[in-house]
């Protein structure tokens, strides 16, 4: 029997696999297809202080072996949130859940994150520094390293959770943004976020999003992850979720062996509503192939 348990920062999982942020909402859609209480955790939809409408439409894309958005953080803010989907969730998932968290000021993200780490469903804070296609936040505080250190303190100081940070891979030196989270008191680093990317119809001479840019995502992207993932655990002395890209348990195992203690899905879940569910029931077997005993075994292996 193979053991896929993992402990994130503090947090014990029963499998290192948890859908991103973005593409499972609160979990409601999914619990009709499956038991999402088989998953590691999930990480809910991006929660910013006050609701969003989001960006206008069209605002999701196709690709080649991916897919754009430029949702822009439509969500119902953090009251509404407490008051309502936590509550619900109760109900259908019985694992703490990963927060994430947006902002278009420091005190945005201070705000919403110490009102989400008193709510005792809430496992780790997850903080999105990194949404490419929301202006005036998101990806603006993510690739500069003071910036990014800035919310990280803010954040720390009014919380008690793990804080994990959301990177953006639109810069030219992941580590030195990693690392100056982590000296700011950051307990883990989640990485990628979406790549910034455009489509253009060529009959209507105009792009596809309404946006104009938005955020690549799905199989694509995955060997970026996979490099920023290494670049940053053999950095840093905190915990990595690695996320971008990922669709099999054979990419699961191939970002713990960069270094990921746990693996975010994401496209995948919007192509698959049993993605997750798939590649959790996948992962013994593919472990066995491997030699794998124990799934925290292989975190970091790659030299």
């Amino acid at each position: 029997m193979v053991d896929l348990s993992v402990n994130l920062a503090g947090l014990k999982l029963d499998n290192p696999v948890i859908p991103a942020s973005g593409t499972f909402g609160f979990g409601k859609e999914f619990k009709d297809y499956y038991d999402i209480n088989i998953l590691g955790s999930f990480s809910f939809k991006g929660t910013t202080k006050d609701s969003r409408f989001g960006n206008p439409t069209p605002r999701i894309a196709e690709c080649k072996n991916g897919m754009l958005n430029a949702v822009g953080l439509q969500n119902p803010g953090v009251q509404h949130v407490i008051e309502h989907e936590l509550p619900e969730m109760k109900e259908y998932f019985s694992k703490p859940v990963i927060a994430n968290v947006s902002g278009f000021s420091v005190e945005d993200y201070a705000y919403t994150c110490e009102l989400l780490d008193k709510q005792e469903q809430v496992g780790i804070l997850e903080v999105n520094i990194s949404c490419p296609n929301v202006h005036g936040g998101g990806m603006s505080f993510g690739t500069d390293p003071a910036c990014a250190a800035e919310v990280t303190r803010a954040v720390k100081a009014v919380t008690k959770k793990p804080v994990f940070i959301k990177l953006s891979p639109n810069v030219t030196d992941i580590v030195a943004i990693a690392k100056a989270c982590e000296e700011a008191g950051a307990d883990g680093i989640c990485l990628i976020n979406t790549l910034l990317g455009m489509r253009i119809d060529i009959k209507k001479r105009q792009p596809v999003l309404a946006n104009k840019m938005g955020g690549f995502s799905g199989n694509a992207v995955f060997p970026v992850a996979v490099r920023m993932v290494y670049q940053v655990a053999k950095t840093c002395g905190i915990p990595v979720m690695g996320c971008g890209g990922v669709s099999s348990a054979k990419d699961v195992i191939e970002m713990m062996m960069a270094g990921a203690t746990a693996v975010q899905v994401g496209a995948a879940n919007l192509v698959n509503p049993y993605a997750c569910k798939e590649i959790i029931e996948a992962l013994p077997a593919e472990c066995e192939k491997l030699g794998i005993e124990r799934i925290s075994d292989i975190i970091g292996v790659v030299e």
